[in-house]
């Protein structure tokens, strides 16, 4: 379980939770908000040790009882609220963990915290199922949301809620970071770090995935032989890249840097600003041979592949469009 300090970035919102708990004004309900990858549950964990730490300072102390058990996962009074269905939060999973639970007094502890992950999930009637609860909280009660969405909470539960925005971490506090505790090459950790962009969970994930080196340079291949290629070798890649170890929105994400360095190149001629310096031969062909309005077409075609797998439109479909988009630009 992390401590503050294991935490890269968002030092402002360290800082502020941190007072909260010297000052004695811990809010009875937070919403940490952006993108996966950032840290949220990284966040939520510590906070949550801190605020129940036995020696009570605004760090946890790693010693006590509460910390030890918080550490291994134990802890009775953090519990993290779970879902049967993958698609949603209900009702009937916050009423028997949360609202019918809230009301028995912290087990061993000054406060009971729940940890709501993935809450963009949780339905309307979820919600208002919360809504009485936060309105009317235990003095020991604190709840905290992490959502990569929070436009999806009802007015009433925001209005009640510190909202609190994790922002894209520095690359090179990534950078370190992966070359320290993952033991990664500074190349390889620089081109994590591009990919994961601002999110240290991502790099994190990109860097221990074994086959990351051979998909990235099995993208780019495509990508590079796109227009020599027929149909049904489109079709072939599209299956080949929905059996890779890593997620759709990293393949896609490849796909974004290196027409955004084709682009930049394109506008700087400059090879010391590319994601991929090493492929600067095969980004001067592309970019000499592409317009402006191709190559925005292609930016703007990565971004409605994303919303259509997002919407759960079919793969297949989605992608063969977005290639044949590249294809024809």
């Amino acid at each position: 379980m992390a401590d503050f300090n294991d935490i890269l970035g968002h030092e402002g919102i360290i800082e502020h939770l941190q007072n909260a708990i010297a000052m004695n004004r811990v809010s009875h309900s937070y919403i940490f908000n952006g993108e996966d990858g950032l840290g949220k549950m990284m966040l939520a964990k510590a906070f949550a040790k801190a605020i129940q730490c036995e020696e009570q300072g605004s760090t946890p102390c790693g010693r006590c009882r509460s910390c030890i058990q918080a550490e291994s996962g134990n802890q009775p009074d953090i519990i993290y609220l779970t879902h049967e269905k993958p698609a949603s939060i209900g009702v009937d999973d916050v009423r028997t963990q949360l609202v019918d639970d809230i009301v028995i007094r912290p087990y061993s502890s000054r406060y009971k915290v729940y940890i709501i992950d993935e809450a963009e999930k949780l339905t309307t009637q979820a919600q208002n199922a919360i809504l009485k609860t936060i309105e009317e909280p235990p003095i020991y009660a604190v709840i905290i949301f992490l959502t990569n969405n929070a436009g999806i909470f009802l007015p009433t539960i925001l209005s009640r809620c510190v909202m609190l925005n994790l922002k894209p971490v520095k690359n090179q506090l990534i950078i370190e970071y992966l070359m320290k505790h993952c033991q990664v090459p500074e190349y390889q950790a620089e081109l994590c770090a591009a990919f994961a962009q601002g999110r240290p969970g991502r790099a994190v994930k990109l860097a221990a995935s074994p086959d990351f080196e051979d998909i990235k340079n099995d993208i780019i291949k495509l990508l590079k032989n796109i227009h020599n290629i027929e149909l049904t070798e489109l079709v072939a890649a599209i299956k080949e890249i929905n059996t890779y170890d890593i997620s759709v929105d990293d393949c896609l994400d490849i796909m974004t840097l290196w027409y955004r360095d084709v682009l930049l190149f394109k506008v700087s001629r400059d090879p010391n600003a590319l994601v991929f310096s090493d492929e600067v031969a095969d980004i001067r062909k592309v970019a000499g041979k592409s317009s402006y309005e191709g190559l925005e077409t292609i930016m703007d075609a990565f971004g409605k592949a994303k919303a259509r797998l997002h919407a759960n439109v079919n793969f297949d479909m989605t992608m063969e469009l977005l290639l044949l988009t590249i294809k024809e630009n």
